[in-house]
C-alpha cells in the first residue's frame, strides 16, 4: 500500500481586520526559501469570537497562529503557558499548538532589536536608549532591549505615570526609568524609539528636538510612510528608520519558533521596500 502523504500544515495570522495584513506574503516566502511544508493564511475573527476562533482553528488542525490588533491581549489570557518574554509584555502576538498546550510568546521585541542591531548595524549595548510610549507595543520591547545591556533605557509617556508604572514593573530586569515627555528637556540618547500611535493621526510626540544626540537613530514602529516623528527627527539631524524591518524580523522569530530555523529576512524585506 502506498503512504500516504503528511498533510501540510497550516498557520495564519488573526486580527480585526486582517485583510491588510503582510503576515501571509511575508510568511510564504520563508516557506519557499527554506523548502518547508505549511500553508498561511489570513483569519478575520469577530471582535467578540477570538477563542472560538482560536479553537476552531485548533480543531481543524492548524499549527500555530500571529496575533494582531486588537487580540494580543486576549490572547495572554488564552493560553495555557506563557514564554519570559511574553509575560514581560503582558501581551501574546505568537500561539503555538502543542500536545493539548497553547503557548504564548512575543516576537515583536526581538523583531525590534534584530532590525536595528543586523539590518541597520546600529549596537544597543552601551548607548543611552529613548522609548517612546507605555502601551502594547512599547512593553513589548522592554526586556528585549533591556537583555542588550543599554547603558540606560528611558520609558516616555504623554502621561507620566504610565511611563512611571511600565518602568517600576519591570525594573528587575535592568536600569530603567519613567518619566513624562516635558521631563525629557537637557537629555538627549543615540536611539530613540517612537512606539506611540500618534502617527496614526499625523501627529508627532511632543517631545524637545534636542532628545536627539549627534548620530542618533530615530526609529518609528510604523511603517509604510513619512511619520511626523520621522520628520522631526530628520530636521534634528538623525538617521531615520520606519518599521517595516522589524514587522519582517518578528515574523522571521515567530518562524523559528513554529519551524526550528530562521530564514533569510534581508531578501525578503528588499522585496517589501520595492512594493
Amino acid at each position: 500500500m502506498p503512504q500516504q502523504r503528511a498533510m501540510t500544515d497550516r498557520y495564519a495570522v488573526i486580527g480585526h481586520p486582517v485583510a491588510h495584513s503582510k503576515s501571509p506574503q511575508i510568511h510564504r516566502r520563508f516557506a519557499a526559501q527554506t523548502g518547508q511544508d505549511l500553508h498561511y493564511d489570513a483569519l478575520l475573527a469577530p471582535l467578540d469570537g477570538f477563542a472560538e476562533t482560536v479553537r476552531g482553528f485548533i480543531a481543524d488542525g492548524g499549527c500555530g497562529l500571529n496575533v494582531t490588533v486588537p487580540f494580543k491581549e486576549e490572547a495572554y489570557r488564552l493560553v495555557t503557558r506563557l514564554t519570559d518574554r511574553a509575560r514581560a509584555a503582558g501581551a501574546v502576538n505568537t500561539l503555538s499548538f502543542r500536545h493539548g498546550e497553547i503557548l504564548g510568546d512575543n516576537t515583536d521585541g526581538a523583531g525590534i532589536v534584530r532590525d536595528i542591531r543586523v539590518n541597520l548595524a546600529q549596537e544597543i549595548a552601551g548607548r543611552r536608549v529613548l522609548l517612546l510610549g507605555a502601551g502594547g507595543a512599547a512593553r513589548g520591547s522592554v526586556l528585549p532591549l533591556l537583555q542588550e545591556a543599554p547603558a540606560c533605557l528611558v520609558i516616555a509617556n504623554r502621561t507620566a505615570a504610565r511611563a512611571r508604572t511600565l518602568a517600576e514593573a519591570l525594573a528587575a530586569h535592568g536600569k530603567l526609568r519613567g518619566c513624562g515627555f516635558a521631563e525629557l528637556s537637557g537629555q538627549s540618547f543615540d536611539i530613540v524609539i517612537n512606539a506611540t500611535s500618534a502617527g496614526l493621526s499625523d501627529a508627532a510626540p511632543e517631545i524637545p528636538d534636542g532628545v536627539f544626540a549627534p548620530d542618533c537613530l530615530a526609529y518609528d514602529m510604523l511603517y509604510g510612510r513619512e511619520t511626523p516623528f520621522m520628520a522631526q527627527a530628520r530636521r534634528a539631524g538623525a538617521r531615520v528608520s520606519d518599521g517595516l524591518g522589524m514587522l519582517v524580523e518578528q515574523a522571521a522569530e515567530a518562524f523559528l519558533v513554529w519551524r526550528g530555523l530562521r530564514p533569510d529576512t534581508l531578501a525578503v524585506l528588499a522585496e517589501l521596500r520595492r512594493s
